[in-house]
């Protein structure tokens, strides 16, 4: 014999049945949310800690990149510079005399300080003995360019040696 539950179903078919097992609703809880919210506010403190770190490093190796490529250019320039002459044709640096040349941000040479110079650059000839020597030469880029150099907030440093005989 069947239920009378049943009978029930079939004279109202759309009422809807009674479940005798509840299914509970996926949620979170209000502790889950607050440990939640604090965990991303950790990374998020933490990330933001490190942006001004990570932007004073990208300055730096951008500096010290271009500085060494204003060393690069020149001790081209003076390797460039034939034996009959002492005098560079770009950055008229003469050979066997201390020269200072100051830079801007986009690679540009002046002999004095200007309101656009970034970079300093100390150019120095050490003694070399002998007839068949070659001739030595110490180049120091530091910035900012109104800085000592001992003092300065970077520097990249070379040596170059040029056969002038």
């Amino acid at each position: 014999m069947r239920d009378p539950a049943h009978r029930v179903w079939r004279k109202y078919p759309n009422i809807p049945a009674v479940r005798t097992r509840v299914n509970p609703i996926a949620s979170f809880s209000l502790v889950e949310v607050t440990i939640a919210l604090g965990v991303g506010a950790f990374c998020l403190i933490a990330i933001f800690g490190l942006l001004p770190v990570g932007i004073q490093q990208n300055r730096d190796s951008f500096s010290q990149t271009a500085g060494t490529t204003i060393l690069r250019n020149v001790i081209a320039d003076m390797r460039a510079t034939p034996n009959a002459s002492s005098t560079s044709a770009q950055y008229h640096v003469t050979f066997g005399s201390q020269k200072t040349l100051f830079f801007d941000a986009s690679g540009r040479a002046t002999a004095s300080i200007g309101p656009d110079s970034r970079y300093k650059l100390n150019i120095s000839f050490p003694s070399s003995t002998g007839a068949f020597a070659p001739t030595y030469s110490h180049l120091t880029l530091s910035w900012p360019a109104n800085a000592n150099p001992s003092a300065a907030s970077g520097s990249v440093e070379m040596f170059a040696a040029f056969d002038r005989h």
